[in-house]
Parts: structure tokens; sequence; C-alpha cells
């Protein structure tokens, strides 16, 4: 786990901009569109009860190497910088246009299970909305915003221990409604955190 996000973050501003691309453009709006359309409409018969506000938290078991651990996580709040800022990010700041970066914080308590033996999983899930749509994940980016920690840092994290770890996501200029969403799996029911965005 180690090499391979060392390996990510080594690689970011070329991961950065295919990751944007993907998610922030492209030509399948239309159909894109459509499929949130369905999931909306489907996600909206059942009360939302996995929707909370800034700083309310949930408890998840994540798996990390070879055993359960189970988390307290929190989304405290997210950042918003400038697109000025954005284009110092990547490799070519004409990607960055129209697009700020947006870093989720998140307060993580390791609540019952063994120590963490290598770099925690815990935060991986994290995805940041704008106005409904998924922005574009920034690798290597959060571990320098303030007030994050580096997960790189954290083996050995054990019960009773709280951390904040962090993800940065390109989002559009403008955008008003930010979602953070975070799951103790891949795949599964997202817990979702909303704010109002606030532009620098």
């Amino acid at each position: 786990m180690l090499s391979r996000k060392s390996a990510l973050r080594a690689a970011a501003p070329v991961a950065v901009l295919a990751l944007a691309l993907t998610a922030c453009g492209g030509g399948d709006d239309k159909k894109s569109d459509d499929k949130k359309t369905d999931a909306s409409t489907s996600q909206n018969k059942p009360a939302e009860p996995t929707s909370l506000k800034a700083g309310e938290k949930t408890t998840g078991k994540v798996k990390e190497g070879d055993v359960a651990v189970t988390y307290d996580v929190a989304a405290e709040k997210v950042d918003l910088g400038t697109e000025a800022e954005t284009k110092k990010l990547v490799s070519d700041p004409k990607q960055a246009k129209g697009l700020v970066a947006a870093t989720a914080h998140m307060k993580i308590t390791h609540k019952a299970g063994a120590p963490i033996k290598d770099v925690p999983d815990v935060a991986d899930t994290t995805e940041i909305y704008a106005d409904g749509t998924r922005g574009g994940l920034l690798i290597g980016a959060a571990e320098d915003a303030p007030g994050c920690e580096d997960d790189l840092e954290l083996e050995g994290w054990k019960t009773g221990e709280t951390h904040t770890l962090c993800q940065t996501y390109l989002v559009p200029t403008g955008a008003k409604d930010l979602e953070v969403h975070w799951a103790a799996k891949e795949d599964g029911k997202p817990t979702i955190w909303k704010f109002a965005a606030k532009q620098k």
C-alpha cells in the first residue's frame, strides 16, 4: 500500500489531468445526467438518514490489511482555493481553467480494532461533489493543505487516537452546494455531509 500511494503521489500532475477530465468534462454529459436523474429518483423513495451536518459523525468498519477497524468519521469542513492557486497545483495550468481545489477535512477516530500496520485506507473513499456532480481527484495535494495530516506517517495508528485526513478534488468555480461522501468500503452506501460553498 505504501509503494502504491507513494507512486501515485509522485505522478500526481499526470493523474490529476486524467481524473479531472474524466470527472469534470467530456462528451457524456447527457448520459451522466440521465444516470444521475435515475439514481436520484430511486434514492428519493426512502428517507436519507445518512445525510449529516458538518461535524456530525458516523461509524463504520473498514478493512485495513487483514484486520477490520472501527472508525468514527466526521466531515468538518471543505476549504475552497482560488483558480489562481489551483493552476499552481497541476502540470498544465490551462487544464485548471474554470476549476478550483476543494479540500475535505475528515476527523477520524480509531474506535476499535488492532493498530494499523500499514498506511490507513479509511479516507480513500472520500469524494467531493459540487452541485450534484463528482469532482476530479487531485492526488497528493491534500497532504500539503493546512490542518491536514499525511496518511503515510500514520502507521501504528491505535485505538483512541484521532487524526485529520483530507482529500482534494477539482470542482467548478462558482459551485454553490458541496457534498462530502464517505463509505466504509468501495461501492458501499455513502454517508453524505452537505456544505454551502464559500468562495474566496
